[in-house]
């Protein structure tokens, strides 16, 4: 083992040693080290109550509108689900049973949850058990209703015969191709971040109110009133009381819990968390345990509400949460323990719930159980003057205290953003679980602006997802969009618009021998003209999109929280609502996987002519067996990642070839469709379907993530990294949107003071060059190597994949190449 580790390698090398972690016996700390010891390393359950309830109701309200269907299954849930307290606990509300656990969302896996169930025990990735009853009621009763109504056959019966193929296997649907894929089907929503405030500071029942009033104000005669408004409204009003009723059953529970308990200790404790949930969400919160609860009932019910994309995210709590906790610390009713007490009584809660992927696409996209349920730090306020505050310290005190990757973490940075701001960041970094994720102000705010937000709208903005972002009450757009495999466009250029995987059958566009190019212009136009083709059939797909899914989903909770929605009484999920901002994407795999692909073409083949086209194809199609020879000399060419005009003026090319095609076509969609380049993990599913690369890669290993740079390529340090990404971008163009870049960093290059002075300048090196996002990964090889040979001394080992954090062990052996594949660059 490296003599330099990160504090969470110390850690894991302490547990093996049988040493006990010194922040267990912390006041802050015990209660919630009891709950995680009680859950931690379980295999999630399959919870069926949530569907089953959901199934019952939508049985019985057929023919009316959709809203108002959605908002009686969530109040038959909100009636007849099961509530619990945890022991311990000081939040309750669960959107499922004790443990860890998953929830059914039928309406988006109806079509093939009977399948997906019968092979749920076998999952090599992500498993999850279930009890043989409750698969029983799934596959007798769940299932049928839905087969035939889900949105995933409705969309593959609409996509054209053209794109099709590029979506799904023609003669089996269910399989993607992963080559322009659709991620609508496998959510009801893009990742999502709600106003929590409003419902803070006016309750469910304020928003309730507003709701009836305005239903009182129809005009009885108006055909729109009555057949669009009216739905809506009671809609609303049905959703804050399902709420509300959910809320009180947790304090008539409580109540009957504290009634029968001995401990004077936990008797208090259950009395307040019965007045509490009497009192909240319905009404304002008082103080900063009735805001924490009320926040948390509210993302749990839009847990139940929908399948939202990466999780609903919890917004910037150190700014709506700071009021509460400013005032009761003044009062001496709350000191900075009560308050991480609380946070990690959310944090634990939330590691109990598990997104679960019954999709076979959806998982590949999010292993090792993935989760984005951010929270934001830092930033500017309203009127753009910095945001931090002690909440801001608090939360990031936590993180390096509590050895959970719940909740995922994002700290906005700006360029002025306080010296002890940035320290601390730092020393949060180099703990090595990968948070925070950091969010540049430099680069959000001015493109937001551009595409219509006001100042204070995007001051306000928050991490939401991934490495995405939303301006709760201006933000409309939720419609899941395309995944564009660019290595696939490169092998279809060296094939003809076939792929390896698929054999002879053409794909993409027929483009001929291209060994017979005579110049680069020839191969680099032929290569253009795959990507572009990619690019139209996304468009096709996402206008195809746009329209059939407000046929099947419905979001009345979701919408009554958002200002837009109630003022045109339009659920979130329709195609358009007055005065949003629709901000979509389409996204860019594989980029620097093809960058150094065409850059050692272009230098070998058509430049200084070492080799021939045929050669390289010749050596692909062996994995480079007995071409290793050839494999070197493509791997010694150019590559992404190091600050070199020659592969980096190829990377802005294929960007702005993309921009150039969404500026013009994605006002006939009415939506910002921008370029995008965050893969969560689909990059190595994206990569099983293509063959051997010219930059040298194997045949279906992973391919690069991000605008990252291919494994191993990054050969000039990490500062080449940022400015590699500086240079690929068109900053000319306003048609770009998220990218998430990896940075993987041995523990001794940041070690003591000096190493944290260092990592403060990297990142305002990433601020000064208005990059969207980075992550980092603060770990030797030697202990990921380890991991993958011992996974039962590390368990407990967090690493960042994609714009989350997750246990090493959870993950694929395929994602452990991937991580341990990555440069550890041993200097910055």
């Amino acid at each position: 083992m490296d003599c330099c580790l990160s504090p969470q390698e110390q850690l894991l090398q302490d547990q093996i040693a049988g040493n006990e972690n010194k922040f267990r016996t912390d006041k802050c700390h015990v209660r919630a080290f009891k709950i995680l010891d009680r859950i931690q390393n379980l295999t999630p359950k399959v919870d069926i109550e949530r569907g089953k309830l959901f199934t019952e109701s939508m049985m019985e309200t057929e023919g009316q509108p959709l809203v108002l269907r959605w908002a009686k299954a969530l109040r038959n849930i909100a009636e007849n689900m099961s509530v619990y307290i945890d022991d311990d606990q000081l939040l309750v509300g669960r959107s499922g049973c004790q443990g860890r656990y998953g929830t059914l969302y039928p309406e988006l896996d109806g079509d093939f949850l009977d399948q997906a169930v019968r092979e749920l025990s076998d999952r090599d990735v992500s498993p999850f058990t279930i009890d043989p009853a409750d698969a029983d009621i799934i596959i007798n009763e769940i299932a049928p209703y839905w087969k035939g109504k889900t949105y995933h056959e409705n969309l593959a019966r609409a996509l054209p015969e053209e794109t099709l193929p590029l979506t799904y296997d023609p003669e089996n649907t269910m399989i993607s191709r992963f080559i322009v894929n659709e991620t609508s089907s496998f959510r009801s929503s893009l990742q999502w971040v709600h106003d929590f405030e409003k419902v803070l500071k006016r309750g469910f029942g304020g928003i309730r109110d507003e709701a009836q009033a305005s239903l009182d104000e129809l005009d009885p005669f108006s055909p729109i009133d009555n057949v669009e408004k009216k739905p809506f409204l009671e809609a609303v009003v049905m959703v804050c009381n399902a709420i509300i009723l959910w809320a009180n059953r947790h304090a008539a529970l409580a109540g009957q819990m504290a009634a029968k308990e001995s401990d004077p200790v936990r008797k208090a404790e259950l009395e307040r968390i019965a007045e509490t949930c009497a009192h909240v969400p319905e009404h304002p919160a008082r103080n900063f345990y009735e805001a924490m609860q009320s926040q948390w009932f509210t993302q749990m019910f839009s847990r139940i509400e929908q399948k939202t994309g990466t999780i609903i995210s919890n917004g910037r709590m150190d700014q709506y949460l700071y009021p509460y906790y400013e005032t009761d610390l003044a009062a001496g009713t709350i000191t900075e323990d009560d308050a991480i007490e609380l946070f990690e009584c959310m944090w634990v809660a939330m590691a109990q719930f598990i997104d679960l992927y019954l999709s076979p696409t959806g998982g590949a996209f999010n292993e090792g159980y993935a989760h984005w349920e951010a929270v934001t730090v830092g930033g500017q306020t309203a009127d753009g003057r910095d945001a931090t505050n002690d909440l801001t310290y608090l939360l990031l005190r936590s993180k390096r205290e509590f050895p959970l990757h719940y909740p995922d973490l994002a700290a906005r940075v700006h360029t002025r953003s306080p010296r002890r701001y940035l320290w601390e960041l730092a020393e949060t970094i180099k703990e090595g679980s990968g948070f925070p994720k950091l969010m540049n102000d430099e680069e959000i705010i001015p493109l937001h602006l551009s595409k219509g937000a006001s100042f204070e709208e995007i001051y306000d903005y928050a991490a939401s997802g991934c490495a995405e972002v939303r301006m709760p009450n201006r933000d409309t757009y939720t419609s899941g969009c395309a995944y564009i495999n660019y290595a696939a466009a490169l092998e279809m250029t060296l094939y003809g618009g076939r792929m390896e995987k698929y054999g002879d059958e053409i794909i993409g566009l027929d483009t001929g021998d291209p060994t017979k190019f005579t110049d680069w212009e020839q191969f680099w136009d032929t290569y253009l003209a795959q990507q572009l083709n990619f690019i139209k059939h996304a468009f096709i797909q996402q206008q195809i999109v746009i329209n059939l899914r407000p046929k099947h989903f419905a979001v009345p909770m979701a919408s009554a929280m958002h200002d837009l929605c109630m003022a045109s009484c339009t659920d979130l999920h329709e195609p358009k609502i007055e005065g949003g901002i629709d901000l979509g994407y389409f996204e860019c795999i594989g980029y620097g996987t093809v960058v150094d692909s065409l850059a050692a073409i272009k230098k070998l083949v058509f430049e200084e002519k070492k080799l021939t086209l045929a050669e390289i194809i010749g050596a692909l199609k062996v994995n480079f067996e007995g071409k290793e020879d050839i494999q070197a000399m493509l791997r010694n060419a150019p590559a992404y990642g190091n600050n070199d005009p020659y592969a980096d003026s190829i990377a802005k090319a294929i960007d702005l070839e993309s921009l150039k095609f969404t500026e013009k076509y994605s006002k006939e969609l009415g939506v910002h469709l921008d370029l995008r380049l965050v893969p969560f993990t689909s990059h190595v599913p994206f990569g099983k379907v293509i063959s051997a690369t010219p930059n040298g890669r194997l045949a279906y290993s992973a391919l690069s993530d991000g605008s990252s740079a291919s494994h191993g390529a990054d050969v000039n340090g990490p500062t080449a990294v940022l400015l590699s990404n500086f240079a690929s971008k068109n900053y000319d163009y306003r048609e770009r949107a998220a990218r998430l870049l990896n940075i993987k960093l041995t523990p001794n290059c940041v070690a003591d003071d000096e190493g944290t002075e260092k990592l403060i300048s990297f990142i305002k090196t990433f601020v000064d060059l208005k990059l969207w996002h980075i992550q980092f990964n603060i770990i030797n090889q030697d202990t990921l190597m380890a991991a993958q040979k011992e996974p039962d001394n590390y368990r407990n080992l967090i690493v960042r994949i994609a714009g989350y954090s997750a246990y090493f062990c959870d993950l694929s052996k395929d994602l452990q190449d991937d991580l341990i594949a990555r440069t550890g660059h041993a200097s910055i």
